[in-house]
């Protein structure tokens, strides 16, 4: 898949452009689903934030309400129950899926559960953005301080990507810098630190950085 992994969504023209050129055509003409199923897993979030994210309301608007040519929602929980033969369509008939933020581990479960995980190494013409837990989940590992789903074994998750992700750098009193610092010490690898205005872009093999905020890599 074509990768663009956000903290905060698609919040400057530049990350603005690297999804328009990681979609190859404008938004408007993009049918994306939304995925809410991290939100469950984190304590935070619930019914309200669930349908602001469906309905594109303003604090989603450089997320779902970016003004797609359609935009579905795609509920992980449910797909086990409804088999294959019904989503799989649904996932490859869609230009970009659009995977909000919550509990990157809950997330993690669900896309396993569901099947979703397995599928990813065929969508090599979809775009995912992620948000948070969303781009998060694509990660080897999150680190503890990001885990809380109660029911979670430990902070691993995907591993698509090989670098790991400190989301919502100065956005929170916790997500300092000396924070990240601490955290990519812990996780011990390659990993960035990147606030609302960055992204990383992910695409035929290549790693890059978009961002107009305020970043830092660590073990690289």
């Amino acid at each position: 898949m074509k990768l663009l992994l956000t903290s905060g969504g698609v919040t400057n023209p530049s990350i603005h452009s690297a999804l328009t050129q990681l979609l190859g055509k404008p938004i408007a003409e993009c049918a994306a689903l939304v995925v809410p199923t991290a939100q469950w897993g984190h304590p935070m979030c619930g019914p309200a934030s669930v349908r602001g994210l469906v309905a594109a309301e303003p604090d989603w608007q450089n997320f779902s309400g970016l003004g797609w040519a359609s935009l579905g929602v795609l509920e992980l929980t449910a797909l086990p129950t409804i088999g294959a033969e019904r989503w799989v369509p649904w996932v490859r008939e869609a230009d970009v899926l659009l995977v909000d933020g919550g509990d990157a581990t809950y997330l993690c479960h669900w896309m396993r559960e569901s099947g979703l995980a397995d599928l990813l190494p065929s969508l090599s013409d979809t775009v995912w953005v992620g948000v948070s837990a969303g781009s998060m989940v694509m990660t080897p590992r999150i680190g503890g301080s990001f885990v809380q789903w109660a029911s979670a074994p430990d902070d691993r998750t995907l591993g698509v990507v090989d670098f790991s992700i400190f989301p919502h750098l100065n956005a929170f009193p916790t997500n300092t810098m000396a924070d990240a610092e601490l955290w990519a010490a812990d996780i011990g690898g390659p990993a960035y630190a990147i606030d609302e205005q960055t992204a990383i872009q992910v695409a035929d093999g290549s790693v890059e950085v978009v961002s107009e905020g305020q970043w830092k890599a660590f073990g690289f």
